[in-house]
């Protein structure tokens, strides 16, 4: 594109306008000029590309914390942004955008969501980026099955207002290690002949936690597809930007069992251009690891 921009001369330039009615309109005043939607349209679409551009390049501690920014400064707040950078990153990975946190904003991560959030939302978020989780496969076989009575006691008790108020539900999804959890909600799914996170359909929040500890694919595949179409396009170039590299076979192949459709197939459709070409290499990459 660049290329054929420079070598294009006046003369080229005004056939191309002339050529292109469906982006440049005929003037009173006998020049064309650009549809202002189709010139808008093209801002968001090199905008887009922008972003995913910087976002691949930048290092990853910069990029979490920027993205923790965001998830609170946005109206209506993104919890659930907030809740995937603090649960599908490593223990190591998130401490650090904690450190690139204070060193960009002066102010810690967790007084930052302190202040930002308040009730339920607050206890649960701040424990969230708090915890330092053990990474290990080691997990405690005697509390498995306590603690998934105890979290189905709190789910179908008084629902909403058992969860909320329960310390121990708060300890166990806060505290565990991923591996403790997955066993947890492996556990939960035979004894109770459902999913955790199914049961906590009505609490978004949880719901979320869930799936980003016990299964991050079902999370990334969701978060691309149910947000609102002024996000739609951010999602999708955050989940396969930050993923590739680490589980994007997975969140591709969940992707075309949920959907019936494979993920290259959805970015072609909604993305154009080099944006379109990015994004699609970097999922082909990811697919490949």
């Amino acid at each position: 594109m660049l290329e054929i921009l420079v070598k294009c001369n006046p003369a080229d330039l005004t056939t191309f306008r002339k050529n292109s009615p469906y982006i440049f309109l005929d003037d009173e005043y006998c020049f064309e000029k650009w549809d202002p939607f189709h010139m808008k349209s093209l801002e968001i679409k090199f905008l887009h590309f922008q972003r995913a551009v910087i976002q691949r390049t930048m290092h990853p501690w910069e990029r979490d914390a920027l993205l923790v920014r965001k998830s609170l400064e946005e109206k209506p707040p993104l919890y659930n942004l907030l809740i995937e950078l603090a649960c599908t990153r490593t223990s190591d990975e998130f401490l650090g955008a904690r450190k690139a946190f204070q060193c960009l904003y002066s102010e810690s991560v967790e007084e930052f969501v302190a202040v930002k959030v308040q009730g339920f939302q607050r206890r649960l978020l701040v424990a969230l980026v708090s915890t330092y989780r053990y990474e290990g496969m080691r997990i405690n076989e005697a509390a498995i099955k306590l603690e998934c009575q105890k979290l189905a006691r709190a789910i179908k008790t008084d629902h909403r207002n058992k969860i909320e108020n329960d310390d121990e539900v708060l300890r166990i999804l806060t505290t565990r290690s991923k591996h403790h959890l997955k066993t947890i909600h492996k556990c939960y799914k035979e004894d109770y002949d459902s999913n955790l996170e199914e049961d906590l359909d009505d609490i978004q929040i949880l719901r979320d936690t869930v799936n980003c500890l016990c299964a991050p694919p079902i999370y990334f595949d969701t978060a691309m597809s149910i947000c609102p179409a002024e996000q739609e396009m951010e999602a999708l170039t955050r989940v396969i930007v930050t993923r590739t590299d680490v589980d994007m076979k997975d969140i591709a192949a969940e992707f075309d069992r949920k959907y019936g459709a494979p993920l290259i197939e959805r970015i072609e459709a909604a993305a154009l251009g080099n944006y379109r070409d990015f994004l699609v290499a970097l999922v082909k990459s990811g697919m490949a690891n």
